[in-house]
């Protein structure tokens, strides 16, 4: 499996910008590394190409700005290991590796993603079934990391097998980026080892972010998933100068129910450290949210929501569609900025 991970292999392909010359890894970057799968779909002629702003590091990724931070979502106060992380009541977060196939720039957990300390231990898998045997309320993981299915079937295998022993009625999350950045690593051998598990439902949490990643290869890879009966949604993130736009975003999620993929989140980019040029101001983002729910399906729509600093949680970003209320009479503003009536039912 081909991969660039150095400025050198990548300037074989690309002509680099002055702005992805002077990047430079740091603590809070996650390392330069991309498939060769993913480098055959940018546009070597394009510095702007939104592939390409997803895998080329730039120094903007050197700069902090006011109130970004390296864990902004609170996962470490939240984690009672150091690879588990409980931070709703009725699910959990096992972070099986840290390890990527490809580092997306965007990357909201690089406190932990790409640091290289590997698979999770016996011991952390031990502790994490441990945990589930106490806290019944926990009714869904995220199989995450990093990626977990940079892992080998064998190891995928083990552990899966570990948790299901004590909660075979666990709803598991399988969050992969690999259908967008290396589709051929989802084999028929991968998806049966989930179905050899199936005491309970897996859902394949994909992310695309733009239309040129939903090759025919990944739809294929999504497909194995589909096809054995593992339902497919996709979170993607609202990212400047790839996606921030309706006619994109209309495209993808068109083209992802077509695939059988749901859109599941749109997420406004979280406060890290080094993300601040892929942000999207929040007011362009309620408008491009606006108008994607003129021109889409209910089943194409995805949820526009962002996850608030500190551990505030999911909120769902949107317009706000109830004028009020007057002796029963509720008042709403359509999508088209209209009004309409609704009565309560009377006593």
């Amino acid at each position: 499996m081909e991969y660039i991970t150095s400025f050198e292999e990548l300037e074989k392909y690309l002509k680099l910008t002055p702005q992805e010359k002077a990047w430079h890894e740091e603590t809070t970057c996650v390392p330069l590394k991309i498939t060769g799968y993913y480098m055959a779909l940018i546009n070597p002629e394009d510095p702007d190409d939104p592939l390409r702003r997803q895998a080329v590091p730039t120094v903007s990724e050197n700069k902090d700005v006011f109130m970004e931070s390296s864990d902004p979502l609170a996962e470490v106060s939240h984690s009672p290991a150091q690879r588990l992380i409980h931070r709703y009541g009725n699910r959990v977060a096992f972070l099986a590796t840290d390890i990527c196939a490809q580092y997306c720039r965007h990357c909201f957990r690089r406190r932990f993603t790409g640091n290289m300390t590997g698979p999770a231990s016996d011991g952390d898998v031990e502790f994490a079934c441990e945990y589930l045997k106490t806290h019944r309320e926990v009714r869904e993981m995220l199989f995450t990391g990093g990626d977990p299915l940079t892992l080998s079937d064998e190891h995928i295998d083990r552990i899966i097998g570990e948790f299901r022993k004590v909660s075979p009625e666990l709803v598991i999350r399988i969050c992969t980026r690999f259908p967008a950045v290396q589709p051929d690593r989802i084999t028929d051998s991968l998806v049966n080892i989930f179905k050899k598990y199936s005491t309970a439902p897996f859902y394949l949490m994909t992310q695309f972010n733009h239309p040129r990643e939903l090759t025919a290869q990944a739809i294929e890879a999504v497909s194995r998933f589909v096809d054995r009966g593992i339902p497919a949604m996709n979170q993607t993130v609202l990212l400047r100068a790839v996606n921030d736009n309706a006619d994109v975003l209309e495209e993808l999620c068109n083209a992802l129910v077509f695939a059988r993929i749901k859109p599941y989140y749109l997420f406004q980019g979280d406060l890290v450290s080094g993300t601040s040029g892929f942000r999207v101001p929040l007011a362009k983002g309620l408008e491009i949210e606006k108008e994607l729910r003129k021109r889409l399906s209910g089943l194409a729509m995805p949820l526009y929501a962002a996850d608030l600093p500190e551990g505030g949680g999911k909120v769902p970003l949107c317009g706000n569609y109830i004028e009020g209320c007057e002796n029963g009479v509720w008042k709403f503003t359509t999508i088209h900025g209209t009004s309409r009536l609704y009565p309560d039912p009377q006593a």
